[in-house]
């Protein structure tokens, strides 16, 4: 099968399994929101948070640097990045137990001195999966991937309703991570009978991955702390109830940035490596070619989403969760800098040029810190959704320097598809006025 052929459907898969996964995860989702209470989902997802943080601050990027290097075939370089990745999940382990206390005291939840701890020991199985999922990115082959993680997905959505039904508190959440990172590790290793994983760490190998993993493990951390601050500094200005919201609308929100990372990660990187040996003239057209048609679909949903997001809140979810209805759009349209460099910001780490990206979410990083406090004093809680709504603008102004720095901008789609936004957007907002339907969001506050 051609190459250009093979990421085509790899693509397909992606898109389609991604779909399916989000109806899953939405269904689910209503279903959680019925059995346990808001404060539930706001303890969680801050506790997620700090884990998260762990893990992007230990990331040397070992599945990109798998997908990239001349030698991810052989046993010995697969084996040391197995084995790099184990001790990784038992280090992140040991760390989210050590925290824990320290955070239950600023947040004032003593749940988060247990719930940290816990999640960091279902690490320690997921660390243990196959790098046998690294390979069959690096050769696009999603459709045995994307069967595999929505079997996955819904096990681990059962375990959670059952034991919610039964116990109506936290664990539900917690025993689905753990159902999940089992049954991952588990099928990772069937699919990898030919050659299976034993713990090495050869020198040469551990050099390449962890030279290649320096800017990424700095550009990660610099990522986690750009696109989470929001939820440290909200989990200490707000309720949990509050943060539980949010977190509702956020999770909804992502939903394209989610898409196309997925696209991004699985089959754009994986195609750019292939073709980084081009011209940059060449390697710029091939993808704004690719990009085009995906983006303008993408321009069309997202302001679909960001038009009529509320209607599904108020329909979806009860009067406990409405205000996520003006929190909804407002973060859909800001997202907008973000999905432009999806699909195009990888082409800087092909051609081994990472340090755009650190800057970027270092400068995000920079604005959260400065414009969100100062927004919640001056607008409260309105203020500070808006702050959070234009934090990609300096991450998207600095790699689009870096682009065209490398000959590889692609400001003018930029520019077109941007337009296409406003004028979708503009038609879709019309129709809301002739329906007597009001801005998106504006019935929580009626």
């Amino acid at each position: 099968m051609k190459y250009g052929k093979k990421a085509f459907e790899a693509a397909s898969f992606v898109v389609v399994g991604f779909g399916l996964s989000q109806v899953i995860r939405l269904a689910g989702n209503i279903v959680l929101t019925r059995l346990l209470v808001p404060e539930i989902f706001g303890i969680i997802m801050l506790a997620r948070v700090f884990y998260i943080g762990l893990g992007l601050f230990s990331d040397v990027g070992l599945e990109p640097a798998i997908i990239r290097s001349a030698r991810a075939k052989e046993p010995v370089f697969l084996n040391t990045a197995w084995t790099i990745q184990i001790i990784r999940s038992v280090f992140l382990a040991v760390l989210s137990a050590i925290i824990a206390y320290p955070i239950s005291v600023i947040y004032k939840e003593p749940a988060l001195f247990y719930i940290i701890p816990l999640i960091g020991l279902i690490s320690v199985p997921d660390g243990c999966r196959s790098t046998s999922l690294s390979l069959m990115n690096r050769e696009l082959q999603q459709k045995t991937l994307t069967i595999m993680e929505l079997v996955i997905q819904v096990c681990s959505l059962v375990s959670m309703i059952g034991i919610a039904l039964v116990f109506r508190n936290i664990w539900a959440l917690l025993a689905g991570d753990l159902v999940a990172a089992i049954m991952r590790t588990v099928w990772s290793h069937v699919l990898n009978k030919e050659t299976p994983n034993r713990l090495v760490l050869e020198k040469t190998s551990v050099g390449e991955l962890l030279n290649f993993g320096k800017w990424i493990m700095l550009s990660t951390a610099l990522m986690f702390l750009a696109s989470q601050a929001d939820r440290f500094m909200l989990g200490k200005l707000f309720s949990m109830t509050w943060l539980g919201v949010y977190g509702i609308a956020v999770n909804l929100a992502e939903l394209p940035k989610q898409v196309l990372n997925r696209l991004n990660g699985k089959v754009i990187y994986p195609l750019i490596v292939k073709y980084a040996d081009l011209s940059r003239d060449e390697l710029r057209l091939r993808i704004q070619k690719a990009r085009g048609g995906l983006l303008l679909a993408v321009t069309a949903l997202l302001a679909l989403f960001g038009s009529f997001g509320d209607v599904a809140i108020n329909i979806l979810y009860d009067a406990r969760y409405q205000a996520a209805s003006w929190i909804l759009p407002m973060l859909v349209f800001g997202m907008w800098p973000l999905i432009l460099l999806s699909t195009v910001e990888g082409s800087l780490l092909a051609i081994g040029r990472p340090m755009y990206a650190t800057l970027g979410n270092l400068a995000k990083f920079v604005y959260m810190v400065i414009f969100i406090p100062l927004s919640y004093r001056l607008g409260g809680a309105f203020g500070v959704i808006v702050a959070i709504a234009f934090n990609d603008l300096p991450s998207y102004l600095i790699i689009s320097a870096g682009l065209v720095r490398e000959r590889l901008s692609l400001i003018r789609q930029d520019l077109f598809l941007t337009a296409a936004l406003v004028l979708f957007t503009g038609l879709l907002f019309a129709i809301r006025y002739l329906f007597g339907m009001g801005l998106p969001g504006s019935a929580a506050f009626a």
